[in-house]
This record gives C-alpha cells, sequence and structure tokens, in this order.
C-alpha cells in the first residue's frame, strides 16, 4: 500500500512542478523532457529484463543443479543458527535458507549480476510458505531489508567507475563504503528483529552480530596497510575465486550425488526465463515514475532546499552537492550511478563531493528496484511494513556513508 502511494506522489509531484515551471518561469519545454522520460525509462525497464534473462537463466540453472546436488540445504544448515533466528517463519532446513545465504553471500562479494537470480529463487521459495499469497510475510520482509540494506565488502563497481574517471586512487572509498553499509545493514536487522519480537540478546544472535563486527573490523585494517593496486587486485581476486568455487563446488557435488546437471540445469534456466518476463510491468511501472519525476526537475528543488536548510542551521555543506546520490540511490540504481558519475565529471573525481557520492552509492542497494523486482517475481501486493524499514536502513546508511567519508578523507 505504501510503494502504492509513493508511485502516485511520483506522478503528481512531476505534474505540479511542471505546471509551476510552465506558468511562473515560461518553460513549455519541461512537458517534452518528462515525456521522453517516461518513453525511455519504459526502454530502459525493458532492457533491463532482456539483459537479466541470460543471467538469471544462468544462475537458476546453476541453483537447481546446486539445490538437486543438496548443495544448497548444506549452506541453509550451516548458516541455520543465525537464519532461524532472523526466520522464525521458515522450517529448518528449508531450500530458502540455502538460496538466502547464496544471495546474501553473493551481494557481500559486489557480485549483482549473481545476487539477483539467487534473491528470486529464494523469494520463491518464501512464498511456498506463504498462506497469504498477495502479502508479504515477516521473513520475506526480512530478506528483502538484507538485500536493500546492500551490505557489500568488495565494491568492485564504483572502483571500476573511479578508474574510468581517472581518479588517483579508485579504491580509496573502499573503508567508508564498508563501514557505510555494514551500519546500513546492521540497523535494518535490529530495527526489524525489535520489530517482529524477535530476542535481540539471543546467544546466537550477539555472537553472529558481535563477530561480523569484528570481522569487518579485521577487514577495514587488512586493506588499510594495502596500497591501492594491492586493494584493487585482492577485492576483485577474493570475489571472483568464490564465485568460481561455489559453481565447481555445484558441479562436484551433483557428480557426487550422480545429478543429470544438464538436464537439472535447462529446467532451472527455463524458471529463470519465466521470470525476467514476469518481472518486466513492474520494472516499467517503478522506473518510469522515477524516470518522470526526475526530469520535472523536482529533485533539483528538493536538493535546493535541503542545502539552503543545512547552511542557515550553520552546518558544514560542503557535501550537500552529493545529496541528489542519496536521494536518487532507493529511487533508481542507475540514476544515483548517473549522478555520481556527473559529480566526478563536474567537480573531480578525487573532490572530496565525489567522494561523499561515491560512499553513499555503496553504502544500500536501490531499495525500490529490490522491493518492485523481488515483490513483483511472486505477485506481492500487500507490502506492509517493508517500505518503511528498507528506508530506515538507506537512510541510515547514507548518514554513514556521509560520516564515513568526513573521517577519511578531511
Amino acid at each position: 500500500m505504501v510503494l502504492n502511494y509513493i508511485w502516485i506522489a511520483f506522478f503528481l509531484i512531476a505534474f505540479v512542478v511542471a505546471i509551476g515551471k510552465t506558468i511562473f518561469g515560461g518553460n513549455m519545454e519541461v512537458w517534452s523532457q518528462i515525456m521522453s522520460a517516461s518513453f525511455s525509462s519504459a526502454g530502459t525497464a525493458f532492457e533491463i529484463s532482456i539483459g537479466l534473462t541470460g543471467v538469471l537463466a544462468l544462475w537458476m540453472g546453476l541453483m537447481k543443479i546446486g539445490e538437486k546436488a543438496g548443495v544448497v540445504r548444506f549452506f541453509g544448515r550451516m548458516i541455520s543458527p543465525l537464519f532461524c533466528r532472523l526466520f522464525p517463519g521458515v522450517p529448518k532446513g528449508h531450500p530458502a535458507m540455502g538460496s538466502i545465504f547464496m544471495n546474501v553471500s553473493a551481494n557481500m562479494l559486489g557480485l549483482d549480476n549473481a545476487a539477483t537470480p539467487l534473491g528470486l529463487q529464494a523469494m520463491k521459495e518464501l512464498q511456498e510458505l506463504n498462506t497469504k499469497k498477495d502479502t508479504a510475510t515477516d521473513a520475506m520482509i526480512m530478506f528483502l531489508i538484507l538485500n536493500a540494506s546492500g551490505l557489500c565488502f568488495i565494491p568492485i563497481g564504483i572502483m571500476m567507475y573511479r578508474v574510468q574517471a581517472g581518479a588517483a586512487n579508485p579504491t580509496d572509498v573502499f573503508l567508508p563504503i564498508l563501514l557505510a553499509t555494514f551500519i546500513s545493514t546492521l540497523v535494518g536487522i535490529v530495527a526489524l528483529c525489535i520489530k517482529q519480537r524477535i530476542k535481540l540478546l539471543d546467544p546466537v544472535l550477539i555472537a553472529w552480530l558481535g563477530g561480523m563486527t569484528l570481522f569487518i573490523g579485521g577487514v577495514v585494517w587488512f586493506f588499510s596497510r594495502l596500497n591501492q593496486e594491492e586493494v584493487q587486485l585482492y577485492s576483485g581476486f577474493i570475489a571472483n575465486v568464490c564465485l568460481f568455487t561455489v559453481i565447481v563446488a555445484f558441479i562436484i557435488a551433483g557428480l557426487m550425488k550422480h545429478v543429470n546437471m544438464y538436464d537439472a540445469f535447462i529446467d532451472g534456466a527455463k524458471d529463470g526465463f519465466k521470470t525476467a518476463v514476469m518481472i518486466i510491468p513492474y520494472l516499467v511501472a517503478i522506473l518510469v515514475a522515477i524516470g518522470m519525476f526526475r526530469a520535472s526537475g523536482a529533485m533539483d528543488i528538493i536538493t535546493d532546499m535541503f542545502a539552503s536548510a543545512v547552511s542557515a542551521m550553520g552546518f558544514n555543506a560542503e557535501w550537500v552537492p552529493a545529496l541528489p546520490t542519496a536521494l536518487m540511490k532507493p529511487l533508481s540504481g542507475s540514476g544515483s550511478r548517473g549522478m555520481m558519475v556527473d559529480l566526478m565529471n563536474t567537480y573531480g573525481v578525487d573532490s572530496f563531493v565525489a567522494k561523499v557520492s561515491a560512499s553513499i552509492q555503496g553504502s544500500t542497494d536501490t531499495m525500490f528496484y529490490v522491493l518492485a523486482v523481488y515483490f513483483g517475481s511472486v505477485g506481492i501486493k500487500k507490502t506492509r511494513y517493508a517500505v518503511s524499514y528498507a528506508l530506515l536502513a538507506d537512510i541510515c546508511g547514507s548518514i554513514a556513508g556521509i560520516f564515513a567519508a568526513y573521517i577519511f578523507f578531511k
């Protein structure tokens, strides 16, 4: 229901802003810009879906092999002490546990293309447990928050953008992003545990969350001792080795279990193709609304007002030009990336504003995209409190990204 109101608001606000620009500013071109944005956004939604088809077919095919070979169940058992606390509505040993683990692991390694099909598989399995097929369950919302908060240890994509822009040290945003994304995820988990009345003082939860905090601290310490080339080398190496190791593990397990892996892969790939087609309407709906909102100039108005307010309160407003990245981040991944690149070009890739923008960009995932695609793939229409808690994690991630940039670059 909340997503419905937000979607309507995009159109209405864009319309009101366009009327204001025409009446008070004599700008008649804004209407053409808005409609052009609607067509281009619809095309982009279709292109994203088609682009995902091959990746979905590949990874859902591999997941089918892993499922029949028992690897997914093995991962589920391994992570079950933590996930049984976070997902009390999912039976112990259910395939969804393994799929959730694989999805979260892919996100941690910055492997977005691999994480999406794994996440869609997890949603499909969670939907099997859902007694109200159009309403999100607590487990689905917890899973969506884990995705929306976007815990990522190796932000390869952002570092590559900085390389292409000619940054003197493309990997210098690694540690700020790591801290920001961890804080975002931790806030999301703790807030949802309180909402869903999950016992936070459970020894297992304390051990896992405390262990993750120590691990993050260790990673920050390790990479802080490396130079630029070593950070880039080790981060890419670790991500790709882990990914290929998982694929090989699926194949070896399939051989040991005498699974007909070719047939299993084809079955899974067919499901991947169907899923790619299913999400097209949901992507068109959200991306068109965001595109028209952006083209109307409403985003610029919000940014200018915020900058004036920050300055009036006497706070340092040096980071404010990066605000569009934070505002666009929950709405559109491509939009926020575009704003990050624009800031690199406008202020310089090694400017403080560009580094703040990169820290914000890596702090969380694209919230509305995640909700639209994942919920849409299983026909969920009533998202309950998913949007508000995803927004909480997103806001905390952006704030953490700003503070982390000040800590490391000021």
